[in-house]
């Protein structure tokens, strides 16, 4: 676990992410990071909804899966990265509004394997925020430089 990360190494992370075609695909935006912490958006868009502004499960999960992991990555040293190798989402509501909006957090940092989650919110074209999904999950820490 790095207990000196610089916004260097968070812009780097955010510029690692967005390279992925992935999160380009899905519109995705950081929000805020800080050490242990992400907050990104997605939009709502037609192309990932099951029906008109609703978003189907997979686009959800991916906004889930990308705000934990990328929350482990803040912790990381520099010249190590990380890949989900678990992960398990519970639907709780409609995933229906305007953006989709996921906070991940850092549950157990260890040397190569860290524990981490996120909260899903459905938010509204008012800004309201309703809880549609979270998810625990593991990310495998891999040292680059070897």
């Amino acid at each position: 676990m790095n207990t000196s990360t610089t916004p260097l190494q968070f812009h780097q992370l955010e510029q690692l992410v967005l390279a992925m075609p992935m999160a380009r695909t899905l519109g995705l935006a950081f929000r805020r990071i800080a050490a242990g912490e992400v907050d990104i958006e997605i939009p709502v868009l037609d192309a990932f909804c099951f029906r008109p502004g609703q978003l189907q499960a997979t686009a959800v999960f991916a906004a889930a899966d990308f705000a934990a992991v990328a929350a482990a990555g803040t912790l990381l040293a520099p010249g190590w990265i990380n890949a989900t190798v678990d992960a398990t989402l519970k639907l709780v509501a409609p995933a229906e509004g305007v953006v989709l909006r996921a906070r991940g957090r850092v549950l157990s940092a260890g040397k190569l394997l860290t524990v981490c989650a996120a909260d899903v919110y459905a938010v509204s074209s008012g800004g309201e925020e309703t809880l549609c999904a979270t998810l625990l999950g593991s990310a495998r820490n891999i040292n680059t430089s070897r």
